[in-house]
């Protein structure tokens, strides 16, 4: 059996909140982040034995917009299930309207530029 490929979104948006959380510390009571776009690229079925991981990086970061790609794989990185881009917009929570990425988080999204997800 397979895994639903509706399933892959959940991955990858555990994925994407892991790495904003872990690597940026963001705190999403103030400012929060929202999926603007997605487009994912489906490679190989997941069987329901298969051990899978996510990479995560950042590609572009805008004014209140920033682009992640990530790539669902086997542990081992031998096999590519899925690949992934969004696009994410930094909001106020009080409203839900754009607003700039805060300096701390930007500085640490443009330091992860151009790594392979």
């Amino acid at each position: 059996m397979h895994v639903n490929n509706g399933i892959f979104f959940n991955y990858f948006e555990h994925a994407r909140a892991q790495y904003l959380y872990e690597k940026c510390d963001w705190n999403i009571m103030e400012i929060g982040t929202v999926v603007a776009r997605i487009e994912l690229d489906y490679v190989k079925p997941i069987h329901l034995d298969d051990k899978v991981q996510a990479w995560v990086s950042c590609t572009r970061v805008g004014n209140s917009s920033f682009d992640l790609e990530q790539v669902l794989a086997s542990e081992d990185q031998s096999t590519i299930f899925a690949k992934c881009k969004t696009i994410m917009v930094s909001v106020s929570m009080k409203n839900m309207k754009p607003v700039p990425i805060p300096a701390e988080h930007r500085a640490i999204l443009e330091s992860d530029l151009h790594k392979s997800a």
